[in-house]
């Protein structure tokens, strides 16, 4: 038998949620992505970084499942795991994991088995980031243009700039978080995750790079997209290219001048919509959302996505170009062919491909033009309509 040394870092993996939003019969943390549930994704990761203690809290009846999970995982190093069984709510959970630490452990790091594909490296990063009086977690940037709502209002926009999207494992010295937490039980108050319930005690939280792998399993989408990045192909299969079609329409009548393709068309008549109507781009990102099988544009930026109310076209193909290298795509080429009577397009074409290839990140993109010869709505100068192909292939 191999003596491991005794670990001074420890992860509570939190598997105890119930997943509604899910819409699973079982626990979320035991919902399958493959053969294997998101709790076992989420173990293989944590026993791939570092050595530490690991405690799993478990929804109470799913001790065994979470046993099994754990010594499928570790192997040799079974004997640095056990399981508990959480509470009522998060806090009350990750009390539990905390109740259970061994004596030597000095750091701790709280994860959520959601986030079931987050890789080593991140791990291991804020293990070895977090200080004796700071906690760590690791971060995104925050791409959308977000705004400020009342009711159905938009009445200001955030700086996206000063904002981070939290991720975990999130990491603490052991001493200051066991009285935050102590404070916090006692008090009553429930905090949105830990580095907020650390830092309502008085201690500075900082924050590392995260990863785009480390997305938190929701809904369903997000399983489904687990699902993608799992299933992608492996070392002996070729890898396939994956092609997809879009077609956006928008009718003149929108408030301001017309966005096309990317650009302004000053002295042009807008499209109307719920963005700039910017046809061009939208069947762009259908053609890419759907060649990557991850949905359509009104899932990612439609009327219930306020924060995309009047936004450019040029942002939702940056962001589509981001939910593909999420997936595991990158992105080949795209063709697209607008019809209109208006605006003239020829001169502006380089300007117009110059724009929607950086926002793609560098991707040719073709456009074409033409006028259906005065028949249909476009002919009659009501609107515009685009169709566009997209060649992706899948990262090995």
């Amino acid at each position: 038998m191999t003596l491991l040394p005794v670990p001074t870092t420890a992860i509570i993996v939190v598997a105890a949620g119930s997943g509604t939003r899910l819409g699973a019969a079982a626990p979320k943390a035991f919902v399958r992505i493959d053969e294997h549930s998101m709790l076992r994704h989420a173990l293989d990761g944590v026993f791939a970084a570092n050595p530490m203690q690991v405690v799993i809290v478990a929804p109470a009846e799913y001790e065994g499942d979470a046993e099994t999970a754990l010594l499928e995982a570790a192997g040799e190093r079974s004997g640095l795991g056990r399981v508990v069984v959480g509470g009522a709510t998060r806090q009350q959970s990750v009390a539990a994991g905390l109740s259970a630490l061994s004596d030597d452990i000095t750091t701790v790091l709280v994860h959520d088995a959601a986030r079931a594909l987050t890789p080593p490296v991140q791990i291991d990063t804020v293990a070895a980031a977090v200080s004796t009086d700071a906690g760590v977690i690791p971060a995104l940037p925050v791409i959308d243009t977000i705004k400020q709502v009342d009711a159905g209002d938009i009445v200001a926009v955030v700086d996206r700039s000063v904002l981070v999207a939290a991720q975990t494992p999130q990491g603490f010295p052991r001493a200051l978080l066991d009285r935050a937490y102590a404070a916090a039980l006692a008090s009553g108050v429930e905090y949105t995750d830990d580095a907020a319930l650390f830092a309502a005690a008085g201690h500075a939280v900082r924050h590392v790079t995260g990863s785009a792998r480390a997305f938190k399993i929701t809904t369903p989408a997000d399983l489904e997209r687990a699902r993608q990045i799992l299933a992608g192909p492996t070392a002996s299969a070729p890898v396939v290219p994956r092609i997809g079609v879009g077609t956006d329409v928008h009718a003149f009548g929108g408030v301001g001048t017309l966005w096309l393709a990317g650009i302004e068309w000053p002295g042009e008549p807008a499209l109307s919509g719920h963005s700039d109507g910017d046809a061009v781009a939208h069947a762009i990102v259908d053609a890419l959302l759907g060649a990557a099988g991850l949905g359509d544009i009104g899932e990612h930026f439609g009327t219930s996505h306020p924060e995309y109310a009047g936004a450019h076209g040029e942002v939702f193909l940056m962001r589509t170009a981001e939910l593909l290298a999420e997936a595991g795509f990158t992105i080949g080429n795209v063709s697209v062919q607008f019809q209109g009577n208006r605006p003239r397009f020829s001169a502006r074409r380089a300007e117009a491909e110059a724009v929607l290839s950086a926002a793609l990140g560098g991707a040719p993109v073709a456009i074409s033009a033409t006028t259906t010869d005065g028949l249909g709505f476009t002919g009659r100068g009501e609107g515009i309509a685009a169709n566009a192909i997209a060649l992706v292939h899948p990262i090995r």
